[in-house]
């Protein structure tokens, strides 16, 4: 990048160039990783943050700096937040779909082996969602944040009960 003079310039290039990266890499290896953190994983973005920092203001570290590299930062996210609204298949490029992994009480393997995730991390969310077992489970889904949706049977009646109340009332009126 010899060509570009200004180093406020090679700084927001640098920047975005980092940013881009991490998102692909954060794709390639894995959404799983954004919902819960484990110690490992938080000590991964500390390091990775120190040792792109550099990187990015280009062995640069005047306040000018760091503020050309952050409002490169905070620009590049702001556009891809609009383009990945504007053009939903960009979005979905970028973040991936939600995967299903069970349905109407049968966990689907396959979908588990696309998703990275255990049998075991599945029965332990649906632990968490109140969920006894997962038979008792119409529909679980790894969520493009990577977290897991988990609607039950007792959710389904709940639903159908409040639509009837709803549907009830409005006739009254």
């Amino acid at each position: 990048m010899k060509f570009i003079q200004n180093p406020y310039l090679l700084i927001v290039l640098s920047s975005i160039a980092v940013y881009i990266f991490i998102i692909v890499a954060i794709r390639f290896f894995g959404k799983k990783e954004l919902s819960q953190l484990s110690v490992f994983d938080l000590v991964f973005i500390l390091l990775i943050s120190n040792a792109v920092q550099n990187a990015m203001v280009l062995g640069n570290e005047t306040l000018y700096g760091g503020l050309a590299a952050a409002l490169s930062l905070f620009t590049a996210n702001y556009l891809l937040k609009r383009l990945q609204l504007r053009f939903p298949k960009f979005g979905k490029l970028v973040q991936g779909d939600a995967i299903m992994l069970v349905y109407h009480g049968k966990i689907i393997p396959s979908h588990l082996r696309m998703a990275g995730i255990s049998e075991e991390e599945v029965i332990q969310a649906i632990r968490e969602h109140g969920v006894a077992a997962v038979s008792e489970v119409d529909l679980a889904v790894f969520e493009v944040d990577g977290n897991i949706s988990v609607l039950s049977h007792d959710y389904t009646k709940k639903s159908q009960r409040r639509r009837k109340a709803h549907k009830v009332l409005s006739q009254q009126n």
